[in-house]
Order: structure tokens, then C-alpha cells, then sequence
């Protein structure tokens, strides 16, 4: 792995599949929420709204469950 950026609270490491780690101080990862805000804070990652489910494919399932 390589290093990004270090600090006095963690290390932010880079794989070879391109994804990122961060490791707390005490050398134990740091995973979900705060993961996420460390990586928005170094502009390492972009999070975008996730999109909405469209209404034709919630109600092509139930058509073809009511044809049968």
C-alpha cells in the first residue's frame, strides 16, 4: 500500500485496486462514517446523491407477476 497523507490522528493509505485505507494512530482501521469524512476532507473521494429508483421498473415486475 501506499501512503497518502499521515497524521498524528491517522494514515491514509492508498491499495493497488485503487481503494483506500485508514488506519487510526493505535494501528486499528477506521471504517464507515468517519472513514468517509476523513477521505471528503482530503478530497480524496466524491460522494454523489444516490439515484432514485425510476417508477417503470418498480411496476414491470408486478405486471408480469399479474399476467402469469
Amino acid at each position: 500500500m501506499k501512503v497518502i497523507k499521515k497524521t498524528a490522528e491517522y494514515t491514509v493509505s492508498q491499495k493497488r485496486s485503487g481503494r483506500y485505507a485508514v488506519t487510526a494512530a493505535d494501528g486499528s482501521a477506521i471504517n464507515a462514517e468517519e472513514k468517509t469524512k476523513i477521505l471528503l476532507a482530503e478530497e480524496l473521494i466524491k460522494l454523489t446523491e444516490p439515484k432514485a429508483a425510476e417508477p417503470e421498473a418498480e411496476e414491470a415486475p408486478a405486471e408480469e407477476a399479474a399476467a402469469e
